[in-house]
């Protein structure tokens, strides 16, 4: 593809994803290339690549764009970045030429007003910190009393584009053994910091047709998410819950910790997600895992009340932590869909905590950066359960070297840990 036909490309994909709120962006991306085969890996990684530069500075692009009196619109806010970054005027005429394949032309008045862009770092002195931080102005409190002074750090690292990280299956292979298979398919993986299963991979890569995948040695699981299924310390013989396995990634990995001995039943209210899980699960080789649909209404979990040694709830949330690899999901969250959250995650938290047997433990997981999802959602449960104690993260630890934050809880962010923004706590029934 020509330069021209690439911006063209990014400007229609930017296009459906704009029309497409409630559809996640990667999702939009995958459908738009498979529907256009034509198109070759290098251009994928250009139009991509654009598109996602685009939607990690939304707000400031469109900040600049209603500066110049212009709307944000596909085509002006791909030129604005364009722009933003060093282009001239006279270069993006040629551009949107109107030609075979570009973009259609700017009248005189819009290349104008564009002009006014030109030469101007991608941050103005005059925008909100709202915008300069690419958050929903109604946010913007509650992530400056969760930071404080550290938000300009933790805004930064969540607007970095996320590393590939790999989890090792240990059922089939050691993390040098991995490492060493997926240096036969020229893929370089770095030790992460914190899990001891996992590999890092900072190039892209067709990870899918390498061996080290294809034969269930590694899974693609985020660090973070790696440590919150540690956090739950299935060991061999266990029976476990993951009370919203979704597609498996922590079911996957607390059936390595339990060396495939033992019992995890994967639910959801998805029967997709769960089917999608099927796949993973053969080819990492695990077999002690059965899948169940929650049901409302249906008596499954009554009569299995107390019978469970570990539970994970890993609850549906905003995603806040998530945005490196969701830029998209920044600007869109809405208030009403946090209050929508919060009575459904105290519901599924007290759904799940009917399960655990005396002695057992519950673990409440998200992956959210808020604290009425986190720890003011735990602080409530407590407060509603005598039955349960708050075990302390150093307590709940289960790798030799240091907790990667202090205690109660398990609080991971993308400045301080490298990884995705991560909730957990550990609740022990002791009644």
């Amino acid at each position: 593809m020509t330069p021209n036909a690439r911006i063209a490309a990014a400007i229609e994909l930017t296009g459906e994803i704009e029309r497409t709120p409630g559809k996640p962006a990667d999702g939009i991306a995958n459908e738009f290339f498979r529907a256009r085969r034509f198109i070759g890996s290098g251009d994928r990684r250009a139009i991509a690549g654009r598109v996602w530069t685009v939607l990690r500075a939304w707000r400031r692009l469109a900040w600049w764009l209603d500066r110049a009196g212009l709307a944000a619109e596909p085509p002006l806010i791909v030129a604005a970045s364009l722009l933003l970054e060093g282009a001239h005027v006279a270069c993006l005429s040629r551009v949107y030429s109107g030609e075979r394949f570009a973009p259609a032309a700017f009248d005189r008045a819009t290349l104008a007003a564009l002009a006014a862009l030109e030469g101007h770092a991608l941050e103005h002195p005059e925008m909100p910190d709202a915008v300069r931080f690419e958050l929903p102005d109604w946010l913007m409190p509650r992530f400056v009393e969760r930071f404080g002074d550290a938000l300009a750090a933790e805004m930064a690292a969540l607007a970095e584009p996320a590393p590939l990280d790999l989890r090792v299956n240990l059922l089939k292979a050691t993390r040098a053994e991995a490492q060493a298979l997926l240096a036969t398919d020229d893929v370089e993986a770095a030790l992460t910091p914190l899990s001891p299963w996992g590999l890092r991979v900072f190039s892209r890569v067709a990870l899918g047709a390498t061996t080290a995948f294809r034969s269930g040695v590694v899974e693609i699981q985020d660090e973070g998410s790696q440590l919150v299924a540690a956090l739950v310390g299935a060991a061999p013989g266990m029976r476990v819950a993951d009370w919203c396995a979704g597609a498996g990634g922590k079911t996957l990995a607390m059936a390595m910790t339990m060396g495939n001995r033992g019992q995890i039943v994967a639910c959801d209210v998805s029967l997709p997600r769960l089917d999608g899980a099927i796949r993973r699960l053969r080819r990492a080789g695990v077999h002690a895992v059965e899948r169940h649909l929650i049901r409302p209404g249906k008596t499954w979990a009554a009569c299995r009340a107390g019978s469970f040694d570990r539970v994970l709830v890993d609850a549906p949330c905003t995603g806040t932590g998530t945005w490196r690899r969701n830029p998209d999901r920044r600007r869109r969250l809405a208030r009403r869909e946090l209050a929508d959250l919060l009575p459904r995650q105290a519901a599924i938290l007290a759904a799940a905590a009917r399960l655990v047997r005396t002695g057992g433990r519950l673990v409440y997981a998200t992956c959210s950066l808020l604290s009425e999802e986190n720890e003011a959602q735990v602080s409530a449960f407590l407060a509603r359960q005598p039955a349960f104690i708050l075990v302390p993260l150093s307590a709940a630890w289960r790798f030799d070297a240091t907790p990667p934050c202090r205690d109660p809880y398990l609080a991971l962010t993308p400045s301080r840990h490298g990884t995705d923004g991560f909730f957990g706590a550990v609740l022990e029934r002791v009644a």
